[in-house]
């Protein structure tokens, strides 16, 4: 491990900036409602957050259509308000990481504009356009991750262009050096803003089969999936060739002055992540591993989980951990409230860096979204598939009003509060709470390196609990999860002496451990050795 690498002992936060705090009463998060929120992130304790997309964009995808890589969306401000906000965040030692966009940008990109102008413009080889097969129709079968067909027809030219999403959403040809000259000049750019690294979205379509071949049935789908999961997307994602773009990026990355981070966006198996990770110096230092997000919440699951992760890393390359993000199903919906602690505390507590999405701090869960407030185009398209985002991108709920002290306009979604007591105000000052739990996890991870740093090893128990040692030089700590509600008595394999330093179930539980570990129902506890 490089010593000097920040991202290696940092806890990462994730804003969804349109749902986290409005500055000027449209009901819609903007970067100056970010600033006014600064010192949450500090009082927390986290030490990065990364935001979700704010650059210009006709909010097709909200935000993931970008029309200008090199400038702030009205809804969400300035230029100039970016500037404070990355003065804000450095002021308090809290660094920022911006979503980078490469795979595809908006139809209303001048780019594009250019590129569908006619079969000769210059920019026509910036985007993948194709003339239809033989017998009429699309080029190929690829399906769009947000429904129906890969490719869309353009009447004028007669022509078909590639989009992995939404139609509003063309692919970038990175096979093209201009596209890529283009792209990492906005990479510099927000470096020379300030930021200290990216999120990079949607990197395993980067790089498509250049013959264009079929993408293969999938024979593992089942009714219910979502569409796209009718074919196995060889041809059309996760291709060899990502890795040459993404060695471009770092290299861009690294050849400015200063540490930053590459976050990759990597919808992957524990054993196809490692690729992801490169040599070390030309790959991402954090290929997202979602994992446990996918996981049944039970005891072998976890450590398949965890420990198939672990074995499957390249030599020297740092683990990262997510239980949520702005695509999937919040932790306490998918686990229940009560749980959702015990998750906090195995986020925080396993070897690497962890990412936690706004709002799973206090424990909040999907909100049902009535029809006529449904947003997301992914949900819309493919209703009844399970693919819309919006029960997870709700406001944050920061005062018990009913607008949550986000707004005091409409909010753009309804508030994510689940019931009294659900906001930040209501919870901060109440030492049960689930915000206060993770506040005192960060807390006791920050103090102690073997939380942070220490090796991770399995203990053998009994039953629905997952327990592991973590150790650092002299320092060792036992984590154990009870991961049902009810009461058990766990005997360790092991010498376990010593006494419990914090548990998700009673504040003031101190007591010594020896041999034998009385859990509450739904408890977690972490023990000094």
């Amino acid at each position: 491990m490089d010593a000097k690498a920040w991202w290696q002992d940092a806890v990462i936060y994730q804003v969804y900036p349109r749902s986290f705090q409005d500055s000027n009463g449209d009901g819609i998060g903007d970067l100056r409602g970010i600033i006014a929120r600064a010192d949450y992130f500090a009082w927390l304790g986290i030490d990065a957050v990364w935001f979700s997309p704010f650059f210009a964009s006709p909010q097709a995808d909200y935000g993931y259509d970008v029309s200008n890589y090199t400038d702030i969306d009205p809804d969400y401000g300035t230029l100039a308000d970016f500037d404070e906000l990355v003065a804000a965040l450095h002021a308090r030692n809290i660094r920022i990481i911006v979503d980078f966009v490469p795979n595809h940008s908006s139809d209303q990109h001048p780019w594009f504009l250019e590129s569908r102008k006619s079969l000769n413009n210059p920019k026509r080889d910036w985007y993948t356009w194709r003339s239809p097969a033989p017998g009429g129709g699309p080029p190929n079968n690829w399906l769009s991750l947000a429904g129906g067909r890969s490719w869309e027809y353009d009447q004028a030219t007669g022509q078909y262009y590639l989009h992995s999403f939404l139609k509003e959403q063309p692919d970038l040809n990175w096979r093209n050096p201009a596209v890529r000259d283009a792209m990492h000049d906005v990479l510099r750019f927000w470096i020379d803003r300030g930021v200290d690294g990216f999120r990079v979205d949607a990197i395993g379509c980067i790089a498509k089969d250049p013959q264009l071949r079929d993408d293969p049935p999938n024979p593992d789908y089942k009714e219910g999936d979502p569409p796209f999961a009718r074919n196995r997307m060889v041809n059309s994602a996760n291709r060899p060739e990502v890795m040459e773009f993404v060695a471009g990026m770092r290299r861009v990355v690294d050849a400015e002055p200063g540490s930053r981070v590459m976050i990759g966006e990597v919808y992957l198996k524990p054993a196809e992540i490692g690729a992801y990770y490169g040599t070390g110096s030309d790959g991402f230092q954090l290929p997202t591993n979602f994992n446990l997000l996918w996981a049944p919440w039970k005891r072998a699951a976890v450590f398949e989980a965890v420990e198939s992760y672990e074995a499957a890393l390249p030599k020297a390359a740092w683990p990262d951990w997510v239980l949520g993000n702005h695509d999937q199903s919040r932790i306490a919906t998918r686990i229940g409230k009560a749980q959702a602690r015990v998750a906090m505390l195995l986020l925080l507590t396993l070897r690497g860096t962890p990412i936690v999405y706004f709002g799973d701090e206090l424990a909040l869960e999907d909100i049902v979204i009535p029809l006529d407030k449904q947003r997301d185009p992914f949900g819309i398209n493919m209703p009844g598939k399970g693919q819309g985002r919006d029960p997870e991108r709700c406001p944050m709920p920061w005062d018990e009003t009913p607008k949550g002290g986000f707004t005091s306009g409409e909010p753009w979604l309804p508030i994510a509060a689940s019931g009294p007591g659900s906001s930040v105000e209501a919870q901060r000052d109440d030492e049960a709470s689930m915000l206060s739990l993770t506040r005192r996890i960060l807390a006791l991870r920050r103090s102690e390196p073997a939380l942070s740093r220490g090796a991770w090893t399995p203990m053998t128990v009994e039953g629905e609990v997952v327990a592991y040692l973590r150790s650092d030089g002299g320092k060792r700590f036992a984590v154990v999860l009870n991961l049902e509600g009810k009461r058990k008595t766990v005997r360790f394999a092991e010498a376990n002496s010593g006494r419990i330093v914090l548990s998700t179930h009673d504040i003031a539980r101190t007591g010594a451990v020896g041999r034998d570990l009385v859990l509450a129902a739904n408890e977690g506890v972490v023990i000094a050795i």
